[in-house]
């Protein structure tokens, strides 16, 4: 094996390494294709390709591999969103504790023993003692809406 042929194989090979110790490292989905490139190079080098057709062959694998499979697989692994135990109450049922009003900023209900603050979905005011549903959380406030049939007799505990 020539001299040159020698130093190409130890360039490709450390690339190659690198790539995948950089991407055990960080878990981008980044270098690691660019080892997959470096790999491509030297599979052309042990064939018998130039230096410059070796980095065309890197080159372009390398960007084939990033361009079109990368986001394929951040689609794949992107964390999806975890629900939290807030999320659980969405669509329960809860007792008024204190009359909701949106334009004074105040309202409370009961769920699960927890009191929660409120805020109607639709502005109306909802008095003590009615049964509402909770469509949405949004920051530390139910959104709720009145059910037409009363459920809870009196306060729930």
């Amino acid at each position: 094996m020539p001299e040159s042929e020698l130093g190409y194989t130890v360039v490709w090979i450390a690339i190659l390494i690198g790539g995948i110790a950089i991407e055990v490292a960080t878990l981008n989905l980044v270098s690691v294709w660019f080892a997959v490139g470096a790999l491509a190079a030297f599979i052309a080098l042990t064939l018998g390709a130039g230096f410059v057709v070796q980095l065309i062959v890197f080159a372009v694998v390398s960007a084939i591999m990033l361009c079109l499979i990368r986001p394929l697989t951040t689609d794949i692994l992107k964390p999806k969103g975890a629900k939290t135990n807030a999320d659980r109450i969405i669509g329960e049922l809860a007792l008024v504790t204190e009359t909701i009003s949106n334009a004074q900023s105040k309202g409370q209900i009961k769920i699960s023993g927890q009191i929660w603050s409120a805020k109607s979905n639709d502005g109306q005011i909802i008095n003590e003692g009615k049964t509402v549903k909770i469509i949405a959380i949004r920051g530390v406030k139910a959104i709720v809406e009145p059910v037409s049939e009363p459920i809870f007799e009196g306060k729930e505990d």
